[in-house]
């Protein structure tokens, strides 16, 4: 039977699926150095950029949170795949046949693999688009067509139509070799006393992670007599759809997301296409929930929300009782973004889809210029419930708005607000201020910190304190770190010089084992036009903490405005060697300080010998630079 994956296998995905192509379509990369890009991190939240990648040696690493490898590790961790299942899958991306070795038992998986899943949505996707052509999809084609979509649009968008039989698609998938577990668990299909299709008789959105994979479907009513009364259904969660992670429209908008820095969310799947054919091209949707958390943290990565790189991000509501709210909920998450959020709220309550069926395309891009700041119009809403002409008017207002302020945990905005809310009910601004304070509340004083010692049992005996690992960024390692960072990024042959090199160049325990490493291979010039040679490394390092080391060296940025050459990389070398005879100098000189020329000449003379031995060797380095 078919079992592990071949090696040969494994190293053509590795060379063929370009680490920062996979990670583009996940975070939005920018240049940080010669050959190596920076952006917010996947793997957690963050307000400043600290995820590093660098394609040449296919490794990333994250300097906030650690996570850090190859390409296969990022899609492993990333859509929590195994490891098989992620090279087959980014084997699938750059046209790798993966092989297995023979006679080795196949992994035991727990249900359908994330592969199938995807690949049925697939053939899904497709065989809702082909039905929209058909006779039964004429109520759906007159749908698009009263929304100002025609053919173009719907095959742009993927749009579908999921026939009324009630097993067209479990017949289909069936035939083209899809279980009945593999279809129930993706969600197409559900299970009764028989099977049957999930969604039947309704206009089909194919929802697509950002990479573009088709991940679940938006559903839309369309027959009265359609059992389920709901005008949209969504695909349930499954092991590939997460709703509160899932943005209709990111993969048609991320690229211009990365270019503007900028995010517009709207409420449906139709004002998306809208957006997007009215030149829009950065609008996205929730799918069947409200915007939260996670759907925010999706964006951040695409827009740069960072601290240094400021987008915009744009909500458009509907101006009744429901958008307000919506607004309010989208405020108080304001936290979530460093970048400035605004509101764009049609006069006439019209939303994007029909506001370009009415007045055009240049009304849609006309109602995302005309935005206003999300702070304002939430204030203003509060503002406007109120007669402010009265004090008490005033005075309930300011109640109101104030818990809203003082939700705000960037304190600078939250100064700013309070300015603009007591313009906006003509109030004191000191009195404004004081109303937010009292909204905040108080908080409660710390406890001191306790000063009693650690209690320890006598009859065990508390076990000895290790001396903690200095910290390997540190100044005094610096010239460690930037040598090393060069052999694994930029491996190249020195002749003598990297013949010199011993473990006792290093003077931090992890790099003198990644030096180690390195030398286990064969040297830095055994690395020297291998793609794979970073790869290699890691392979071949035990220790954790070393491949820890190996994967930040081969992401960071090397110092350099242009591509290092041997002459730069021997710069390096050259400085690491006259560290270690300045050290081996100091020791010799420490010992012919103790020693007594009278009663051991012989070995004073020695020592005196190799010092001056030392003295040469390090100016011989030295000229080694000069040349």
């Amino acid at each position: 039977m078919a079992g592990r994956i071949k090696e040969t296998s494994i190293q053509e995905v590795r060379e063929k699926a370009r680490l920062d192509d996979i990670v583009s379509q996940y975070v939005t990369l920018r240049r940080a150095g010669p050959g190596t890009y920076k952006g917010l991190c996947p793997f957690h939240d963050e307000k400043s950029p600290s995820f590093n990648v660098n394609p040449s040696r296919g490794f990333y690493k994250c300097f906030g949170c650690g996570e850090g490898g190859d390409v296969i590790d990022f899609v492993m961790k990333l859509d929590g795949l195994s490891f098989f299942e992620a090279v087959e899958r980014l084997g699938d991306k750059v046209g790798v046949q993966v092989q297995r070795e023979e006679g080795d038992e196949a992994p035991v998986r727990r249900g359908p693999g994330r592969g199938k899943l995807v690949e049925a949505h697939k053939v899904a996707a497709e065989f809702y688009a082909e039905q929209l052509l058909t006779p039964d999809a004429v109520v759906a084609r007159q749908f698009l067509a009263e929304k100002g979509f025609d053919r173009d649009a719907a095959l742009h968008f993927g749009v579908g139509f999921s026939p009324r039989g009630g097993e067209d698609l479990y017949r289909h998938l069936r035939a083209r070799g899809f279980s009945d577990e593999e279809v129930v668990t993706a969600g197409l299909v559900a299970q009764g006393r028989s099977h049957y299709d999930r969604f039947r008789g309704r206009l089909m959105w194919p929802i697509r992670e950002s990479g573009g994979d088709v991940i679940g479907f938006g559903a839309r009513r369309l027959f009265d007599d359609d059992r389920i009364e709901a005008k949209y259904l969504n695909t349930s969660e499954t092991p590939i759809y997460k709703k509160s992670h899932v943005l209709y429209g990111i993969d048609l908008a991320r690229k211009e997301m990365a270019r503007t820095r900028e995010a517009v969310i709207v409420e449906g799947y139709t004002d998306v296409m809208a957006c997007h054919l009215a030149g829009v091209t950065t609008a996205v949707a929730t799918c069947g929930t409200a915007f939260g958390d996670d759907h925010a943290k999706v964006l951040r990565r695409f827009i740069s929300d960072d601290q240094q790189l400021r987008g915009a991000v744009v909500f458009t509501f509907d101006g009744d009782a429901a958008g307000q709210a919506a607004a309010l909920k989208a405020f108080k998450g304001d936290g979530n973004f460093t970048s400035q959020t605004y509101v764009a709220v049609e006069p006439d309550g019209l939303d994007p889809n029909d506001l370009r069926i009415k007045k055009g395309d240049e009304a849609v891009r006309e109602l995302l210029a005309n935005r206003v700041p999300l702070y304002e119009f939430v204030l203003r809403n509060v503002a406007s419930k109120y007669d402010l002409d009265r004090a008490d008017g005033r005075i309930d207002a300011l109640r109101e708005a104030a818990p809203l302020v003082a939700s705000v945990r960037d304190e600078s905005k939250k100064m700013g607000f309070t300015r603009d809310l007591a313009r906006f009910l003509g109030v004191d601004p000191d009195e404004a201020a004081r109303e937010v304070r009292r909204a905040a509340g108080r908080p409660a004083p710390s406890a001191a910190p306790s000063r009693r010692e650690p209690v320890v049992s006598p009859e065990v005996p508390a076990a000895p304190r290790r001396p903690p690992m200095p910290h390997p960024r540190e100044p005094r390692f610096a010239v460690e770190r930037e040598t090393l960072k060069l052999f694994v990024q930029h491996p190249v042959a020195l002749g003598r010089t990297t013949g010199e090199i011993t473990p006792e160049a290093f003077t931090h325990p992890l790099y003198r084992a990644l030096w180690e490493t390195i030398a286990g291979l064969g040297g830095p010039g055994a690395g020297t036009g291998d793609p794979a040679w970073a790869q290699k490394l890691s392979a071949a390092a035990s220790d954790p903490l070393v491949s820890r080391i190996l994967a930040e060296l081969a992401v960071e940025p090397i110092p350099s405005a242009k591509e290092p050459d041997s002459a730069y990389v021997l710069q390096y070398v050259v400085r690491l060697l006259e560290l270690l005879d300045q050290r081996r100098i100091a020791d010799v000189k420490s010992r012919l300080q103790r020693a007594d020329a009278g009663a051991d000449p012989e070995g004073y003379n020695r020592l005196f010998a190799q010092l001056a031995a030392l003295e040469q060797h390090r100016r011989g380095l030295r000229n080694l630079v000069a040349e």
